[in-house]
């Protein structure tokens, strides 16, 4: 190894422009960067620079300038023995080809390097496929320019060529006497071909007359047809829509009935209740609270003037026993007595009913029955001292007694006044609440003011659900009428399209198929007898244009003459392929018998060495497949090997070939760009090893965005060179 590459100047390549990747060394090269980094751009430019930019095909990625121009770089090496000699080679345009000292790659060509030079996972796999991997690997270090193989191939392309039974094929002896021997009838037929050309000019004038018919009709044919095949389009699309809007305008109605039973459902109230709005909904409860405030202070009146009226009457009874004569002294006695117990038992008892009116009140947080409690207990109280009073107090004689029966019966006349006043007020007030409950629409509360709130609350229920089934039956009425308007838009449309194709507005779709197949059948049958005057009008022109056009029978014999030199010739260059192609073959058989024992030796010790003796040899088929000899001697054709045992083989044999083919490539850098990613860490440090030991004899360079595979490479090589991207 004497000549390597040091560094990869890249003008403008994919991503990367006036970019610089090296030094590199001769060894073992270890280029670490992430993804995007541009490693597989690098990896790409070297193969790119030596032998062409890649053309576009398809999604591939051909590393084009992203802001436009052309590719361009080049390429320095470095002559290890004399580190002063440097040599360039460059690149520009594909067609200006490799510029500078080509011939230190000129030991190696293309299809070389892309199989054995090029290393990487998806050029591993690629492999697994390809039926000549082992011709290739084989012959690829053949010690020539180009492979044995693709010269092999090139013959045998060359060779198919002139066997080829195509009578077009211009190299095709078949085809050759084919047309040597058609020559030959051409010349003999010469002679009475010119009146078939005067009755075949007759039959062309009549097929042209037949032609143009023929071709109008057609066009009329297709014409209808087309016509009819869109007419049925637009039937039967119309035909679906209408079905389609049956089913919703019967899903509609159903759903218009449904809102008919649920305002069925809706609570039955006065129209007056139902036409309240919110502001009068709103006046009617505040005028009912006002009602119902008037109402329990009527009533307290009324409580209140009862228990006047009874301690008046009592009071005025009282007096009247005591104005009843010398008599009833006595008995007056002892209603003095029954007076002292009236008057201790009659302020218990408003003192015992009173307490709990009051307490009721405040459980239930009336106001007014709590001021009724109050005024009870009071009210005991008052009568208990005007007891004691009257009981206590000197009788200073029946004028003060006259004055006290008077005063008791005033007193008493006027608590009846009130409350009949106040029994007035209530009957008033209640005459009023029926006037307002009547006019207001309330009657069916009979003067209840709760029964009249409830009322209320049922009329804003109904007047909500109303109001949202009116909504809602509006929108269904709506599209009920929508969908009835569009039955008559597709009823138009269908009628309209059956018109346009001379139909009447009831005919059905298979009506219309059996009109379609009647004129495609005549228009078939029309185009297969204008196809066959068309053959025979072209045939009859192509003859008698060629009758006009040569009339020369020397020209015919010249022709005839040429194409046998033709064929001579083809001939003898079938001879020459054949015996180049036999030349080769044995050179190839004897360089393969030479080869493959070295060759599939070190590779059997590399796929043992990587697989850590699961696989221990690498060998040929008699059919010439490769197979791998596990450790109990089983053998496996690759095919049926695993993904990663399947590149771990053939990295095997590549690495065997390019230790082997030391005279192929020799300045030219084993390129790996990431290959060992579907490797395990066991049989990736193996790898690394022989990745190391083809580093002892050529320059290596490893791509990579694995930290592990650096460190295998390390463990494998320390001396090796190591560039961060």
């Amino acid at each position: 190894m004497s000549w390597f590459l040091e560094r990869a100047r890249i003008g403008r390549y994919g991503a990367l422009a006036d970019y610089e990747a090296g030094p590199f060394e001769p060894g073992m090269n270890v280029v670490f960067g992430p993804n995007e980094a541009g490693k597989s751009t690098i990896a790409s430019f070297v193969g790119g620079v030596l032998f062409g930019w890649e053309e576009a095909r398809g999604l591939r990625n051909t590393y084009r300038p992203r802001e436009g121009g052309h590719r361009a770089g080049s390429l320095v090496f470095r002559d290890a023995e004399d580190p002063a000699r440097a040599s360039v080679v460059s690149r520009a345009h594909n067609a200006d080809g490799l510029r500078g000292d080509v011939d230190i790659v000129s030991d190696i060509d293309n299809a070389t390097y892309r199989t054995m030079f090029s290393l990487s996972s998806e050029e591993l796999r690629s492999l697994r496929d390809t039926s000549d991997v082992t011709a290739r690997l084989l012959t690829a270090g053949a010690g020539t320019s180009s492979s044995p193989t693709a010269a092999f191939v090139e013959i045998e392309q060359r060779i198919a060529a002139r066997l080829s039974p195509d009578p077009e094929s211009p190299l095709s002896i078949q085809g050759l006497g084919s047309r040597l021997e058609a020559k030959r009838e051409e010349m003999l037929a010469a002679a009475a071909q010119v009146e078939l050309y005067k009755q075949e000019d007759r039959e062309l004038i009549e097929l042209a007359d037949s032609r143009a018919a023929a071709s109008v009709r057609l066009e009329e044919l297709n014409a209808e047809i087309e016509g009819l095949y869109g007419a049925r389009a637009r039937i039967e699309s119309t035909d679906a829509r209408e079905a389609a809007r049956r089913e919703e305008l019967e899903a509609l109605e159903a759903e218009r009935r449904s809102f008919d039973m649920e305002a069925g459902d809706v609570p039955q109230v006065s129209e007056r209740l139902l036409a309240l709005d919110a502001s009068e909904e709103r006046l009617l409860r505040d005028r009912l609270d006002e009602l119902s405030s008037e109402q329990a202070k009527v009533e307290r009146s009324i409580d209140l003037a009862k228990e006047n009226s009874a301690a008046s009457t009592a009071a005025y009874e009282a007096l009247l026993e005591v104005e009843e004569g010398p008599e009833s002294r006595a008995r007056s006695l002892r209603n003095r007595s029954s007076q002292v117990i009236v008057s201790v038992l009659l302020p218990i008892a408003f003192i015992v009913a009173g307490i709990p009116v009051f307490l009721h009140g405040r459980d239930i947080q009336s106001l007014s029955i709590t001021a009724l409690g109050i005024g009870m207990i009071v009210l005991a109280f008052f009568l208990a001292a005007g007891a004691l009073v009257v009981l206590f107090r000197p009788n200073r004689g029946a004028e003060a007694l006259e004055e006290r029966r008077k005063d008791a019966q005033w007193v008493m006349l006027q608590d009846r006044k009130k409350l009949d006043a106040s029994l007035a007020d209530l009957e008033r007030h209640r005459a009023d609440v029926e006037a307002f409950f009547e006019e207001n629409g309330l009657k069916e509360a009979e003067g209840s003011i709760r029964q009249a709130r409830a009322l209320l609350d049922d009329a804003r229920d109904a007047r909500a659900r109303l109001a949202d089934t009116k909504q809602r039956v509006t929108s269904v009425d709506m599209r009920i009428e929508a969908a009835r308007d569009a039955l008559g838009t597709l009823s138009d449309e269908r009628r309209e399209a059956l018109r346009s194709v001379g139909f009447e507005e009831g005919a059905s779709l298979q009506q219309l198929d059996a009109q379609i197949r009647r004129q495609v059948e005549q228009r078939d049958a029309i185009s297969r007898a204008y196809e066959d005057m068309n053959l025979r009008y072209g045939e009859l022109s192509e003859r008698l244009e060629h009758a006009r056009r040569d009339h020369s029978f020397d020209r015919l014999k010249m022709e005839y003459q040429l194409l046998r030199c033709g064929l001579r010739e083809r001939k003898s260059e079938l001879v020459t392929l054949m015996l180049a192609k036999r030349m080769l073959e044995k050179s190839i058989l004897a360089w393969e018998s030479r080869s493959q024992p070295e060759v599939y030796a070190r590779a059997s010790e590399l796929l043992e060495m990587i697989t850590g003796g699961a696989w221990v040899g690498v060998s040929m088929s008699p059919e010439g497949s490769l197979n791998a000899v596990s450790a109990s001697g089983e053998q496996r054709n690759v095919r049926h090997l695993s993904l990663g045992t399947c590149q771990q083989l053939y990295l095997s044999l590549r690495i065997a070939m390019l230790m082997h083919a030391h005279d192929v490539g020799r300045a030219v850098p084993v390129i790996a760009d990431d290959m060992l990613v579907h490797f395990d860490a066991e049989r990736r440090a193996n790898a690394a090893r022989a990745l190391a030991r083809l580093a002892e004899v050529r320059q290596v360079i490893v791509f990579t965005c694995h930290r592990e595979t650096v460190e295998a490479l390390r463990a494998a090589d320390p001396a090796l060179n190591f560039l961060e991207l």
